[in-house]
């Protein structure tokens, strides 16, 4: 909740008139001292804005289609955003993956009593 306009103006106003610190201010109107100290330098709040998606989704997923073995580096590069950006799109597209670092021959069952461990005698 944000605190109106009239009463910071209260506020600013009741600290100059008084010649209170910014702690003993912020202790009478019982409100936080970072608030007064800000509402000191800037009385009105900051406007929000709502942020430009870089990436679009159709391209994105044509992009997995085009190059499925792609690092998501890669795809950051192509599309001119960073890689967590990327990672997050293709989460909310439910397309994450963990691509299989062994080979189909590594997977294959060993015979019992070889072991791929070196051992130093």
């Amino acid at each position: 909740m944000s605190y109106s306009i009239d009463f910071r103006r209260k506020v600013i106003s009741t600290r100059k008139n008084e010649g209170l610190s910014i702690r003993e201010t912020a202790k009478q109107f019982r409100i936080g001292p970072a608030s007064a100290s800000r509402w000191i330098n800037q009385i009105e709040s900051k406007a929000s804005t709502t942020r430009q998606r870089k990436i679009d989704k159709s391209e994105l997923i044509k992009d997995v289609e085009q190059y499925p073995d792609a690092y998501q580096k890669e795809r950051a590069e192509r599309f001119g955003v960073c890689q967590k950006a990327i990672w997050q799109a293709l989460k909310k597209l439910g397309l994450t993956y963990k691509k299989n670092s062994t080979s189909s021959e590594s997977r294959r069952k060993r015979p019992a009593g070889i072991s791929t461990k070196k051992t130093t005698v």
